[in-house]
């Protein structure tokens, strides 16, 4: 099945790049650019795409609004959010992460990683594996900044210990098979452990799950690794 992709960057000629990249391997395919966020908010609605990628700094509306609203639409369930930015010293990757974006990458990112990234983004899954991005995940999200997530505990103690020893390990960035590896499960049991825990606390994919994982001190700074 092809992954139907929406472009939202004010600068034509990286959406004219992007474009061609895409549009070079048979399992991706450009449906619409947008040039600020609320045109991507338009045409997410219109399109329906599979992965929206997403410039934060873009003028009229930015790409946190932008994701917020996408990801908060009723019809927009199965569009998923891949943040595109110089995250390293940018708070607001955070704040499109907690509004529901499914991961993110530099724009030095390599083509072939970029590819990589839209398709682990289309499947569900969350790009916060790299240590960049765990230390990020770290600064940004491991203590409450609003009042949006103060129930979020309650919401925790329904998982069970299991569910939460998974939720933990896949918010260190430890993929499905090591964390099967280290619990000595399959991988597909802890995927379903996974996804029992998105439903649970109404996570609408694993990038969203993590960001739980650090808002409600299931996982802490100091239990970070490397």
């Amino acid at each position: 099945m092809t992954i139907r992709v929406l472009l939202a960057d004010d600068q034509a000629l990286l959406r004219a790049t992007f474009r061609i990249l895409i549009d070079s391997v048979p399992d991706l395919t450009v449906i619409a650019e947008a040039a600020d966020g609320q045109e991507a908010i338009d045409l997410a609605v219109i399109h329906r795409p599979d992965v929206v990628l997403m410039d934060i700094r873009m003028p009229r509306v930015d790409g946190v609004t932008a994701t917020a609203a996408i990801c908060s639409h009723p019809e927009l369930t199965g569009t998923h959010i891949l943040i595109l930015t110089t995250f390293e010293n940018d708070e607001n990757v955070a704040k499109a992460l907690r509004a529901g974006a499914g991961g993110f990458l530099g724009k030095g990112v390599s083509p072939d990683d970029l590819l990589s990234g839209i398709r682990t983004v289309a499947a569900g899954d969350a790009l916060l594996s790299p240590t960049a991005t765990r230390a990020l995940i770290t600064r940004f999200l491991a203590a409450p900044a609003t009042d949006e997530f103060h129930t979020l505990p309650d919401a925790v103690r329904t998982l069970t210990d299991r569910e939460r020893e998974v939720t933990a390990l896949a918010a260190l960035g430890k993929s499905n098979a090591d964390i099967a590896d280290q619990l000595f499960l399959s991988p597909l049991t802890v995927r379903s452990h996974i996804q029992r825990a998105m439903t649970k606390l109404d996570a609408r994919d694993r990038a969203q799950l993590v960001v739980i994982a650090y808002q409600s001190g299931l996982v802490k700074p100091h239990t970070q690794r490397p």
